[in-house]
């Protein structure tokens, strides 16, 4: 029952919503001076790794607009300054994406990538969005949602009706629960929270280095406090002004470029894959192992479900985001189609794409933030006949991504926010900017509207880069520039609108990933444990961060 009022709901929650500013008029902005947020009260994370990260809880207002109201917890952590008092730059707030993805991982990981005179000037600060992750509370909408084996993505094989009911199910599921916190949980309320975690910190100023989602967090906490921010860092950035479901189709076409360029790769590395001597070839064995899915899935183990169509494309897209998944994609179709084995399927789900056990991860925080801000058409008729022309130029991931986003179609939040903010960069130092040409989460466009948007800021350009999140990937062109602006605001010199041109990295060797010995086709023993569950560790250069889909 309480689905079938929030479906209602949902249907009837059909306002649009514009780009606003912000000033320093902005009524929200003056509440929060109404609020006084505690001062952080610093304990040991208990971390082996790193003995010295702190670990703290930040009360915040629900509603900014009310700052006596209900309150939540943000789960904030620090890696402490060693330099000297007088040598010290303050905190650097960061952010990795999502929406909604944790960032507790990062302070001990980027001041890791900087030298060491650099990262002891700065207090690194991590936090957990509200809503996600530790943070208080953490939302589940449908812990099983993501699991396997889930209807097949593409239209043409008559899962359409099921992926509505699916996504009708899961925006229900939400509003059923949270209604009190989702239409919270936007860019802007994130935004806030940040301004939260300067007060709790007394410092006058903040640093922020964000990826992917984290760059549109950024500039949109520059939006509103422009005299609160001493340097900031943006990588891989969501433009300013589009929609978010106009970003997906930029994406779509992207991914596809990307789909094609592993398929040149594998191509020439026929005598390592056996796949075919061209890319159109190399396409043919992708929908030979889909097709054979279809009719035969696979065991996931030790994720539980089966590996049909679905799963397995999940499995692959995040070759558009880090290129170095490509030998173990080649070895997933190769092993499939020449040796009959699905062991390498299995460890490529199992570390790419097989969801938490009892959890939806971050997919409430992606969907409060992105059907929230932007109007969403309501109607399945508009987004099928839309899908269908980009299907027709881009099919690798079109209908991936629009039923991974199916839920905005019925959110029952959408219009009840301001929604995503029109960025200027009034008042703001100059920012550094950072893009490569052939990202396919936050395309190439993104990064030089941004600049545009940002007066003074300085954009560059990975030429030939796909990388999403293009710093610390080992690139010291990319890697001395960000490192020299954390020193002493250092920026590059270049006058034109691309300030700076880097290299790209170099195209993986083609290696055929001989999956681990096993005494059955199930995984076990190492298999099991080389396969694990859940994402990579920050650290794999397999890991991907800031999956905006």
């Amino acid at each position: 029952m309480r689905k079938a009022i929030a479906l209602l709901a949902a249907a009837a929650a059909v306002a649009t919503l514009g780009v606003t500013s912000a000033s320093a008029a902005d009524p929200d902005v003056a509440a929060q001076e109404d609020f006084n947020p505690a001062r952080l009260a610093w304990t040991s994370c208990n971390d082996a790794t790193t003995p010295a990260l702190q670990c703290a809880m930040l009360e915040v207002p629900v509603d900014y607009k009310d700052p006596r109201g209900r309150k939540i917890s943000i789960k904030v952590n620090r890696l402490p300054a060693t330099a000297p008092k007088d040598k010290q730059q303050g905190p650097i707030l960061l952010n990795p994406g999502g929406p909604g993805d944790s960032g507790l991982w990062m302070p001990a990981y980027i001041s890791g990538k900087v030298p060491a005179d650099v990262a002891s000037t700065y207090d690194w600060i991590g936090f957990d969005p509200r809503g996600t992750n530790g943070s208080d509370p953490h939302v589940i909408c449908d812990a099983h949602y993501f699991d396997a084996e889930r209807p097949d993505y593409q239209v043409s094989q008559g899962t359409a009706k099921a992926w509505l009911k699916k996504a009708a199910g899961y925006a229900a599921d939400c509003a059923a629960d949270w209604s009190w916190l989702l239409p919270h949980m936007t860019t802007v309320d994130s935004a806030r929270d940040m301004e939260s975690i300067r007060r709790a910190l007394g410092a006058p100023k903040i640093n922020f280095y964000g990826g992917s989602w984290g760059t549109s967090l950024g500039s949109t906490y520059g939006q509103l406090y422009p005299s609160h921010v001493r340097r900031m860092v943006l990588d891989s950035i969501v433009g300013p002004t589009i929609s978010w479901y106009d970003h997906n189709i930029l994406q779509d076409k992207e991914h596809q470029r990307r789909f094609d360029a592993f398929a040149e790769w594998a191509a020439k590395a026929d005598s390592v894959y056996h796949l075919g001597t061209d890319a159109a070839t190399v396409k043919k064995a992708y929908a030979q192992v889909e097709d054979a899915l279809r009719k035969e899935p696979v065991e996931a183990a030790p994720a539980p479900g089966k590996i049909g169509p679905a799963e397995f494309e999940d499995t692959f897209y995040g070759g558009g985001y880090n290129f170095l998944r490509w030998p173990r994609m080649a070895t997933v179709l190769s092993g499939f189609l020449t040796q009959h084995d699905t062991r390498p399927l299995a460890i490529a789900y199992n570390r790419y794409a097989a969801p938490s056990a009892g959890d939806d991860g971050t997919f409430p925080a992606y969907n409060a933030a992105q059907c929230t801000e932007n109007a969403w058409p309501r109607d399945w008729e508009v987004w099928k006949k839309d899908q269908a022309k980009v299907d027709a130029v881009a099919p690798f991931y079109t209908y991936n991504n629009m039923w991974y986003n199916a839920a905005c179609m019925f959110w029952p939040y959408q219009g009840n926010q301001s929604g995503r903010l029109k960025i200027n960069g009034k008042g703001l130092p100059p920012v550094l900017l950072f893009q490569a040409t052939e990202d396919a989460a936050t395309p190439y466009e993104g990064g030089l509207a941004m600049h545009d948007a940002l007066p003074g800021s300085k954009l560059v350009v990975q030429n030939g880069g796909s990388f999403h999140e293009i710093l610390f990937h080992g690139n010291a062109c990319l890697d001395d520039t960000f490192t020299a602006y954390l020193r002493d605001g250092s920026l590059p010199d270049g006058k034109g609108r691309i300030a700076k041109t880097c290299a790209p990295e170099a195209d993986p060797d083609p290696v055929y990933v001989t999956p681990p010995p096993a005494a059955a086709k199930a995984l076990t023993g190492a298999a099991a444990a080389e396969a694990g569950a859940g994402r990579l560790a920050p650290g794999d250069p397999e890991a991907v961060h800031g999956v905006l889909r």
